[in-house]
């Protein structure tokens, strides 16, 4: 099993069943169909899986139908951040039990006047507890949607703590700067983009590679990225689509409905709303896809 998340890892958008629960066959079909575009991994219940609306069981659950499906363990990765510290230990302990290694772990998100050190404090309070070799974390910088930025500081403390134990960053502050503050700060640890855009010259600055949302449905367009191709104008372009709109989950869940001819993609969870069609959308994606990978 790999020591750290490299290459090119999606952030998975999380299909919902009509009663709202997690569509396990439908996320596994999704997987397994990205694996075969060259995708090297997924991770479960980030925030473009919705994660924050998913409580411990549900991701538990989840992990174990996805393993029994046959998507192996060491392709899957899975959001462990949660507002309380045992939640993000009762997970962590239950997926290294199945086999899972990597873990994404949000600084804590319910003050926004947190300390360094207390940022230091709880994400050591969740590896001493969690008392696993296995574990391989990553530290998920998101402050822009979690409000809680990680110093660089205390991301190479913690390393310089656990060693190989805290193995990545995921940076989707979406500032490249930040990455490369963060890449002199700890160049041990694998470091990830979000942020689609900044794939190529991250990965030509010692990047681990991306975990990213827009592979779910334009995993030609980020492979190309990958490969250092001119395409950053059309990412970006794609990136706009979903962006600019007034909800990006609920708008990429549209365009993979109508990718995929299943409406069931349009579900998602309160307080987000649904979209009624992404077919418009599906097409003027697809004009920035074709000529990328022609």
């Amino acid at each position: 099993m790999t020591e750290a998340i490299r290459g090119f890892w999606v952030a998975s958008a999380t299909p919902l069943t009509s009663n709202g629960s997690v569509d396990s066959v439908k996320l596994a079909a999704h997987a397994k169909q990205l694996f075969g575009k060259g995708i090297d991994g997924v991770v479960l219940f980030g925030t473009t899986g919705e994660g924050a609306s998913f409580n411990v069981g549900e991701r538990v659950v989840t992990v174990e139908a996805l393993l029994k499906a046959g998507v192996p363990a060491e392709r899957i990765g899975i959001g462990g951040g949660f507002p309380a510290i045992s939640d993000s230990i009762a997970l962590t302990r239950a997926v290294l039990g199945l086999g899972l290694r990597h873990v994404l772990f949000l600084p804590p998100y319910f003050d926004r006047n947190v300390t360094p050190a207390g940022i230091e404090d709880a994400f050591a309070a969740i590896i001493d507890r969690v008392a696993d070799d296995r574990l391989r974390a990553v530290l998920y910088h998101i402050p822009q949607i979690s409000g809680v930025a990680i110093p660089t500081t205390v991301a190479a403390n913690l390393r310089q703590r656990y060693g190989k134990l805290v193995a990545g960053l995921k940076d989707s502050s979406g500032d490249f700067k930040q990455f490369q503050a963060f890449r002199a700060a700890s160049p041990e640890l694998a470091i990830t983009v979000g942020n689609e855009t900044d794939i190529a010259r991250a990965i030509a600055a010692g990047g681990a590679g991306t975990i990213c949302g827009m592979a779910n449905i334009a995993p030609e367009l980020v492979k190309a990225m990958i490969d250092g191709r001119d395409v950053e104008a059309r990412m970006q372009a794609a990136v706009d689509i979903v962006v600019k709109s007034p909800s990006f989950l609920a708008t990429l869940k549209a365009i993979l409905a109508a990718q995929t001819g299943d409406a069931g993609w349009l579900r998602v969870r309160p307080p987000l709303r649904a979209l009624s069609d992404g077919s418009v959308l599906k097409s003027k994606l697809d004009e920035l896809i074709s000529p990328a990978i022609a």
